[in-house]
């Protein structure tokens, strides 16, 4: 997975990252800066979702991104 395409397009994922995840707010996008383990973080803290849970649903999300 080369997630330096996320970190490299950032400001156009964040909708689609806000529309996966809707918890997560405007200053949470900012914040992360589309670096995946403060995403994950602010998902596990948003949804009290265990880390190997955040792990996974990250993966699928970026499978699913058209590139």
């Amino acid at each position: 997975m080369d997630w330096n395409r996320v970190e490299g397009n950032w400001k156009q994922l964040k909708g689609k990252v806000k529309e996966q995840w809707g918890k997560l707010t405007d200053d949470d996008l900012d914040v992360i800066a589309g670096k995946r383990d403060q995403l994950e973080g602010k998902i596990q803290e948003r949804y009290g979702i265990e880390r190997d849970k955040v792990k996974t649903d990250v993966d699928d999300w970026y499978n699913h991104q058209t590139w």
